[in-house]
């Protein structure tokens, strides 16, 4: 029924701010450059701060655009340039061959566990004050604790595994030796 009350504005708004995030999160995954690929981050960025302000929330539109799409994004563009990584490479050449399989089948188990806490659960629904007005006297920092770790503790621990990822990658490309760079074999 909430759909009915949006304005045409609204639908225009929010229409083109999908098409944005959408078209912006596949560029990320199939552009073959990785500079072009962070350039596709910016702009699926950009799209979710146009979808926070379209939710009246201008403080997390702010944040994500400054944090996100300002520092983070020129970090990354930071270590692509540093590492040396925005050069094509050989797809054929694989080191670990069930790299694939095994990131299918994660990607598989991870769209089920999506499906199956998406049925009936109401507090990953997004829906206003789940967590509820807090009862206690206890400080703010303790309150966040508690609700992070009981009510919110996949969502932090989705966070935590993401960053881990991330932090293995970059040691993972930071490690790789340029074919002029003698190896620690050779220099012994």
């Amino acid at each position: 029924m909430v759909l009915l009350a949006a304005t045409k504005v609204d639908m225009t708004v929010f229409v083109v701010a999908s098409v944005i995030v959408l078209s912006g999160a596949i560029g990320v995954v199939i552009a073959r450059n990785p500079v072009h690929s962070a350039l596709m981050l910016v702009m699926t960025l950009f799209g979710i701060a146009v979808l926070f302000v379209a939710q009246d929330a201008q403080f997390l539109a702010a944040v994500q655009v400054i944090v996100y799409a300002g520092a983070i994004v020129v970090l990354f563009l930071f270590v692509i340039m540093l590492l040396g990584v925005d050069r094509e490479e050989n797809l054929g050449l694989e080191e670990l061959r069930a790299q694939r399989p095994v990131a299918f089948l994660l990607g598989v188990i991870a769209l089920a566990e999506i499906i199956l806490l998406g049925r009936g659960a109401d507090w990953v629904s997004g829906a206003s004050s789940v967590a509820g007005r807090s009862q206690t006297e206890a400080a703010n920092v303790e309150t966040l604790a508690r609700s992070i770790f009981t009510r919110y503790l996949l969502a932090f621990e989705a966070t935590s595994i993401l960053l881990v990822i991330a932090v293995v990658g970059a040691v993972v490309l930071a490690r790789r030796l340029s074919p002029s760079t003698p190896s620690r074999e050779d220099q012994q």
